[in-house]
């Protein structure tokens, strides 16, 4: 409104020669109250535009039949500066309202600027002057349609940056959600697996160390050796979440290369694990290695967990051109083993196999025990 106010008194002062030129009496008061009528709409124009062209508009009307070529009841002025108000308007119409509202309000002008003309004009004058104000309010219409779309344009343009904006903070919780959902996976095979053979270790060594010291002595070594471990990785994933800046110490992340000490561990649990490991596993992508090493980390676990006494497992693993195959079986009495812990562990490995676009079955054999089988893509991951 300030701008539309400076508008509106640029207009009066140049208006107000003009108004003491002509000063004679009750015309004085015409003249400015017709001016007033004409500008101070002008001050609401972008808040109301409707509602201030049509004042304009109304002002103008009386203009018709106040001002004429001069006469004891009329002052001589038939077109004067505040004129330039009924362009204004039409230009906000157009520009802040709409081409419908715009034409109806056209339609106005037209035909007060053919009576005014016709009625205060003779011979040609008429024609000039209803040309003349046409080319104006045209280029009124002209303007109005520019500006309007500058601001349409910038409308959209900050309604897309709001959208942009909206759409990267949610694509940022998706993305958070995400890492938390895989560093839980993380910790949920760091922490089962550790503790499972803890706890299994552990176990042994109270039923060995009264009869067999060595073997206790090398159960308990084992259950150290598993915790360091188990703590080393769990530095490492809990040191992402403390803080995004800070540097912290990162182990290596385990492989498909790491699967022969997996192995290893379990056997030294005392379950038989028989390894077979066939082509070129080394060289696997470290995402794929690593999907490939918590897959048999957790199937291995699950032996553990819920095989039973006696059980053994197998683990095949093949890398056949561009995909690699994993078949992990034991020899168990557990049936239920996947609805343990709510079923995280057969959750986790399917989509570790999903991540990379492949597949994975898991459930009981008919012979009993359980077979875990998955075949994971390597081109493209």
């Amino acid at each position: 409104m300030a701008g539309d106010a400076h508008i509106a008194v640029a207009i009066a002062l140049f208006e107000l020669p003009l108004i003491a030129a002509m000063a004679s009496g009750w015309h004085t008061a015409i003249l400015i109250l017709v001016g007033i009528g004409l500008t101070a709409p002008l001050v609401i124009r972008r808040r109301n535009p409707l509602l201030s062209a049509y004042l304009v508009l109304a002002a103008g009307a009386v203009q018709l039949f106040t001002h004429g070529e001069g006469s004891d009841d009329t002052p001589d002025l038939r077109l004067r500066v505040a004129d330039m108000a009924l362009g204004i308007s039409l230009y906000t119409l157009v520009a802040y309202v709409g081409r419908r509202q715009a034409a109806l309000y056209a339609v106005g002008l037209a035909i007060g600027t053919g009576a005014w003309a016709f009625w205060r004009f003779s011979g040609m004058e008429p024609l000039i002057m209803v040309t003349f104000a046409a080319i104006i309010f045209a280029l009124c219409w002209v303007l109005g349609e520019f500006a309007g779309a500058r601001r349409a344009y910038h409308v959209e343009v900050e309604r897309r940056l709001a959208l942009l904006e909206t759409e990267r903070d949610h694509q940022a919780r998706i993305a958070v959600g995400e890492e938390r959902a895989r560093i839980a996976r993380e910790l949920h095979d760091v922490v089962a697996h550790a503790v499972s053979v803890m706890v299994v270790q552990s176990e042994g060594a109270a039923y060995a160390v009264r009869t067999d010291p060595d073997m206790a002595e090398q159960a308990i070594r084992t259950v150290a050796q598993t915790g360091r471990d188990a703590l080393t990785e769990l530095r490492r994933l809990l040191g992402v979440l403390r803080s995004d800046a800070a540097e912290t110490g990162r182990a290596p992340q385990p492989g498909a290369q790491s699967i022969s000490e997996l192995a290893e561990r379990v056997r030294a649990v005392g379950v038989p694990v028989v390894l077979e490991l066939t082509g070129e596993l080394d060289d696997l992508p470290a995402g794929v290695g690593l999907g490939v090493y918590r897959i048999v980390q957790e199937a291995l676990t699950n032996t553990i967990k819920h095989a039973g006494p006696g059980a053994s497992a197998a683990v095949r693993v093949k890398r056949d051109g561009d995909q690699v195959e994993l078949d992990i079986t034991d020899r168990g009495r557990g049936a239920k083993r996947g609805l343990a812990s709510g079923g995280n562990g057969l959750i986790g490995m399917r989509e570790r196999a999903h991540v990379f676009g492949g597949s994975l079955e898991a459930g009981p054999l008919p012979t009993g025990g359980w077979r875990v089988h998955a075949v994971l893509p390597v081109t493209a991951a």
